[in-house]
């Protein structure tokens, strides 16, 4: 199985990356659809949001939150997107929040 993302965290496929830690990766998204549109994924390999363990779900929203701050999105707001399967819009099957905001970066 080949999975883009999973290159993107083992740096075998080039990404503009925002943010690294040791359990999730903040990266901007190939082809945006807001004027700051980043991708954050756990490293590790889940297809989808039932394929991932409860456990990774707060690291994943603190990363939000961080992301959030660091952008200084507050009054703005954000957008945050998760599409769940080929039927929802799914296209790379590795867990991943949409983060969007009108504030480009």
């Amino acid at each position: 199985m080949s999975c883009v993302f999973c290159d993107i965290i083992q740096k075998k496929a080039p990404a503009d990356i925002f943010y690294e830690d040791a359990q999730v990766i903040v990266f901007h998204d190939r082809f945006p659809r807001a004027p700051t549109h980043l991708l954050i994924c756990p490293k590790e390999h889940y297809s989808d949001l039932l394929d991932a363990p409860s456990n990774i779900m707060p690291k994943l929203f603190e990363t939000v939150k961080l992301i959030a701050k660091k952008l200084g999105t507050g009054d703005e707001g954000f957008r945050l997107v998760v599409n769940n399967g080929a039927n929802a819009g799914q296209i790379v099957f590795h867990l991943h929040f949409h983060f969007m905001t009108s504030r480009k970066i």
